[in-house]
């Protein structure tokens, strides 16, 4: 049945789009367990300062201050305008 079909293949796209998702995540926390052993972790890598607290316990592997991935995206949105 052509319906059982498109289900299936929505599903199929879902489940991996989850993995990928997933995927990056662990390459993050991986990179991110670098930084700690490398005494490195909670500096942001565009400008050099410490990343806040507040940043890190919301994301802990953010790698950018919030200033600068404010202007990060912002860049962004003007390229993909």
């Amino acid at each position: 049945d052509p319906a059982d079909r498109a289900s299936q293949e929505e599903e199929f796209s879902l489940e991996l789009r989850a993995r990928d998702r997933e995927r990056k995540l662990i390459k993050k926390i991986d990179e991110t367990l670098q930084l700690i052993e490398d005494n490195d972790y909670g500096w942001c890598d565009s400008c050099g300062v410490e990343i806040g607290i507040r940043r890190l316990e919301a994301r802990p592997t953010a790698t950018l201050c919030i200033d600068c991935k404010t202007l990060a995206e912002i860049k962004e949105k003007q390229i993909g305008s």
